[in-house]
């Protein structure tokens, strides 16, 4: 991943990793309780909730949800690193504000294309796109996100990732940027 391997990680980062994972230990039990089958995920949910209150999972396909879901609890329990959600589904009506505000902002609809896409082309509004955080957690995701058919697309964007389950565990050809389109690529059609 290049840009987040040019930013160390953050003490408070590492700390705030810490934390949620003791959280989720002491959780452990009552989601044990809870969910017997489940509780390293309904624990982790939970210590991760406190972390990221303001994450919000609808509107993600069902399939990019548990994708997600067993991405972060792996990567918290094995690992001891966070994976926060900031962004997932979009509505259309979003989206188009978005796209508009990048035209107005960089001059052109080509511009604004590098960043952000129409919601027609847009996988936030199809609910498969992810932008997650922080920087560690997306370097962990590009590692090991294949496991999970969660795959970085942008080499300008660290943080966002697509569920593909189309893959078979082989990433997609990574592509400068949004505006370059997997809709008009041929060797992918997602």
């Amino acid at each position: 991943m290049d840009e987040p391997r040019t930013i160390p990680p953050r003490p408070r980062d590492r700390l705030y990793a810490v934390l949620t994972l003791v959280l989720a230990v002491l959780l452990l039990p009552a989601a044990f309780v809870r969910h017997p089958g489940r509780a390293r995920e309904l624990a982790c949910r939970w210590a991760l909730g406190m972390r990221f209150p303001a994450e919000d999972l609808t509107g993600l396909t069902e399939g990019t949800r548990a994708a997600f879901t067993a991405a972060r609890t792996d990567a918290l329990w094995r690992h001891g690193q966070l994976l926060g959600l900031t962004s997932g589904y979009r509505d259309p009506f979003v989206q188009q504000q978005m796209f508009d505000e990048e035209v107005r902002r960089s001059g052109s609809p080509a511009l604004a294309r590098m960043l952000v896409l129409p919601p027609a082309e847009s996988s936030h509004v199809k609910g498969i796109a992810l932008d997650v955080r922080p920087h560690e957690g997306a370097r962990w995701l590009e590692r090991h996100g294949a496991r999970y058919d969660l795959y970085r697309l942008y080499d300008n964007e660290w943080w966002h990732f697509e569920h593909r389950p189309d893959r078979a565990g082989t990433p997609p050809p990574r592509l400068p940027h949004p505006g370059v389109g997997y809709a008009s690529d041929h060797r992918y059609r997602g």
